[in-house]
């Protein structure tokens, strides 16, 4: 028995009626850029997320660079982040002008250290960006009270923490602004590209808003050089309607990463997933830690059990990179985490039949060892 390590089909046949109206009536109002639904959305988001403001873009990787451009971010500055993270969350920078400057993750959560975070500040660092990765925040506290103390932005990287809590605060509401991304395998997860930055700051939010629409402050009278990144309607109007079932699918997502924890928490020669006492997890991903990684993919590849690496490459040593300077052995927590990882199949339309069929193909792996 096959089993996919995500699909969205089965969320679509479930309310095909309902995404299929929702899609009719834009096509029907025909607002397709920056419609109805955008704005409908916007609110929703910033409602259930407890803040002022919510822009919608056209994607995480696109919040990333415009909310970096907002806070002022371009050539000469430094950005303190993690090389434990998608591509984006860097790249991001690097397109500004900008420098990366890593810390090493935390060996239980793969969250930047924070622990190591204050050495690493310049004359020339300007920001701080954490990454919340997999199932909890990054430990926010103790690096919003450096970001006070130095002067300096905090940008969230939430685009996989849509839904999470840090002391009772939702993920990306923390800093002085937070991004998500909507791409269709993210808890709240999209048919295509898209994306949202949100603020409490109003004059961040403007700013936002001007940039995502080439800089544009009325028709065709540009205020300064932005981007062409807009939440697209269609999109917009998809979103609105997962936000409504967003809790049950967090619950389902609960429920068997749970269950992956209880038929796991024996096994030798594998680390489950530390969920910190200060954060409400949501699994976005469900990651193991095994020496034995590539061998158990093989297993789980020729059983037909979908998986994946969340990451298997830190980008300190990525090609693109290289004119950083940094070396193997440079940030070991995360080398090591990169070597080790293997995500297993989670979302909410799984079935009993399917992660039991997981679970029994992963302890044959281990039983076989």
């Amino acid at each position: 028995m096959s089993v996919p390590f995500f699909t969205g089909v089965r969320e679509y046949i479930r309310n095909k009626d309902l995404f299929n109206r929702a899609i009719e009536t834009v096509l029907l109002r025909g607002d397709y850029i920056l419609g109805e639904e955008v704005d409908a959305f916007e609110k929703e988001a910033a409602s259930y997320l407890g803040t002022s403001h919510a822009v919608g873009l056209a994607s995480g990787s696109d919040a990333l660079l415009l909310a970096l451009h907002a806070l002022g971010i371009g050539p000469g500055d430094e950005v303190i982040t993690s090389p434990f993270t998608f591509f984006a969350s860097v790249s991001a920078i690097t397109r500004l002008g900008a420098t990366p400057v890593f810390v090493d993750i935390d060996p239980e959560t793969f969250n930047m250290n924070p622990s190591l975070v204050e050495e690493k500040i310049t004359k020339k660092t300007k920001a701080l960006l954490p990454i919340h990765l997999f199932t909890q925040t990054a430990d926010m506290q103790p690096l919003l009270t450096l970001a006070e103390n130095h002067g300096l932005s905090l940008l969230e990287d939430a685009a996989e923490a849509f839904g999470m809590e840090y002391q009772g605060q939702k993920a990306g509401t923390l800093g002085d602004i937070g991004i998500f991304s909507f791409y269709p395998t993210k808890t709240l997860g999209a048919y295509g590209d898209a994306g949202l930055a949100v603020t409490k700051n109003e004059n961040l939010a403007e700013r936002l808003r001007i940039l995502r629409r080439h800089g544009e402050t009325s028709r065709y009278h540009h205020k300064e050089i932005g981007y062409n990144s807009r939440l697209d309607t269609l999109q917009a109007a998809i979103l609105r309607l997962k936000l409504q079932s967003l809790e049950q699918d967090i619950e389902k997502r609960e429920h068997w990463a749970q269950k992956y924890n209880n038929a796991f928490a024996a096994l030798e020669n594998v680390r489950l997933p530390v969920i910190k006492q200060q954060c409400k997890p949501v699994y976005y991903v469900y990651s193991l830690i095994t020496p034995y990684r590539d061998e158990l993919k093989a297993f789980l590849d020729k059983n037909d059990i979908g998986n994946a690496i969340y990451y298997p490459l830190p980008l300190h040593l990525q090609e693109c990179f290289q004119f950083l300077g940094y070396f193997p052995g440079d940030y070991s927590v995360a080398e090591e985490a990169a070597r080790s990882i293997l995500a297993l199949p989670l979302f909410p339309d799984l079935t009993e039949e399917e992660s039991d069929n997981v679970i029994d193909t992963v302890h044959r792996f281990f039983k076989g060892l």
